[in-house]
């Protein structure tokens, strides 16, 4: 996919003013949040996580560079759907064991589940993990997308969503922050001149940047930014302190695992239900839920590039570290009875970067030698991602989210995104804690 020029000053100049004024909203729509036989106001949270594990296969996998396929399951995937009422109004917030979904296969979603919770569309996040071992619901580099799958997904997030609604009960809510430093890297590097990689195909020459050099790459000078290194955790518990969901935040973009599988964050919600007692808590109660959402991890990974030799991890070891590390930040959580909730969504359209006229027409020639098969090497898929490009608008409608928790703020993009533009939301938000979810209502390509 295509970076998009100028959008990290563009996104966070959006952003920050949105949680700004939701900083300040105050029912101004002159609703009296619904009040306990007590007279104060009632707090709700529902949760639910469905299955939305492939039911046909072999299933394509996208995530790689070019397509393949997937012929069992190793771990189920879920939605991981999440309701909150201030008794005024309901959002709804769905995680997804994907690693992207378009905006259309959302928007379908969010209309088949609005019609039957009243939640309206501009009130519901749904991203995804960003697993890289998950089925195809979108064209990704070499892969197509699945269309058995594509036809299944939207369903299942809507049940899930309309469940989560059924299970709404009395909550209180609190959130915390904690470090997890040892599985979040910057994976791109300035290079010596002439010593970056560059994509034919991809816009531009002479390339200075670089991802994944190799481990201690000489021609490597440093990294460009520096690593997200958060692990956000927001709790909901019933008034008696019964966990009801767990909804964490981490930066890195996947550990990586056998298809299909969720990767480090389905392991990580298994994990971190253990450590905070939640499963045998729940009793006759809904089932406890917890999601992982991905926060700015487009130029960041698990793997540091600056060793001489591979650093040993996995997508157990990954989930057990960010889940310690969620478990203090658990432990930290001071909880209201009530907070308000806002939500604002608003439309940006940036310009895609494409390849100039010459770089078109080689691409198009070169396309043409592999026309009868899909493609197998970069140049192949970069070739024809520059054909693709070039039959779509020049621009791209980005749907941008802030929400308001209480004094949480949450900002939600529909890119994979640099570090940089998550930390400096988080430095601008006028929020103590402000976390960023990436890959939200639809998929648009890399922001810097």
């Amino acid at each position: 996919m295509a970076a998009l020029p100028f959008a990290r000053f563009q996104i966070a100049l959006l952003l920050a003013p949105a949680l700004l004024l939701l900083s300040v909203a105050s029912f101004a729509n002159g609703q009296e949040p619904t009040e306990s036989a007590a007279g104060s106001p009632v707090f709700r949270a529902g949760a639910f996580a469905i299955d939305v594990s492939p039911q046909h296969f072999p299933v394509i996998v996208n995530g790689g560079m070019t397509e393949r396929t997937a012929d069992k399951i190793v771990d189920r995937l879920h939605a991981r759907c999440l309701v909150l009422d201030d008794g005024t109004k309901q959002i709804a917030i769905a995680v997804v064991d994907s690693c992207m979904l378009p905006r259309d296969l959302l928007d379908q979603a969010k209309q088949m589940a609005s019609q039957a919770t009243g939640i309206p569309t501009s009130r519901m996040l749904i991203s995804a993990t960003h697993t890289h071992s998950a089925p195809a619901s979108m064209g990704c580099l070499g892969s197509d997308p699945d269309p058995t799958y594509v036809a299944f997904l939207p369903g299942q997030i809507a049940k899930g969503i309309i469940q989560a609604q059924k299970n709404l009960a009395p909550a209180r809510i609190g959130w915390a922050v904690s470090q997890e430093p040892n599985n979040v890297y910057v994976r791109r590097f300035l290079m010596k001149p002439g010593k970056a990689n560059t994509t034919r195909f991809t816009g531009h020459t002479n390339d200075r940047a670089q991802m994944n050099p190799g481990l201690n790459n000489p021609n490597a000078i440093r990294r460009t930014g520096r690593p997200d290194t958060d692990v956000s955790v927001v709790s909901l518990q019933s008034p008696d302190g019964r966990p009801i969901a767990l909804l964490a935040n981490y930066s890195t973009h996947y550990a990586g695992s056998p298809a299909i599988s969720a990767d480090y964050f389905g392991v990580f919600c298994e994990k971190i239900a253990e450590r905070i007692g939640a499963n045998e808590a729940s009793g006759d109660h809904p089932p406890f839920m917890a999601a992982m959402t991905n926060g700015t991890s487009g130029d960041a990974n698990c793997v540091d590039f600056v060793r001489n030799a591979p650093r040993k991890f996995d997508y157990f070891s990954v989930a057990e570290d960010v889940a310690a590390a969620a478990e203090q930040a658990y432990r930290r959580i001071e909880y209201h009875d009530w907070a308000p909730i806002e939500m604002s969504e608003a439309l940006l359209e940036l310009a895609v970067r494409l390849p100039d006229e010459q770089e078109l027409a080689e691409a198009k020639e070169f396309v043409a030698t592999f026309a009868d098969r899909k493609p197998k090497t970069t140049d192949e898929v970069y070739a024809r991602e520059a054909v693709i490009l070039s039959q779509l608008p020049p621009t791209r409608e980005l749907k941008l989210q802030a929400i308001r928790l209480g004094e949480l703020g949450i900002a939600a993009i529909p890119n994979e995104v640099y570090s940089i533009t998550g930390l400096t939301i988080k430095t601008d938000s006028p929020f103590p804690t402000t976390f960023t979810i990436e890959l939200a209502n639809g998929a648009e390509g890399y922001i810097p």
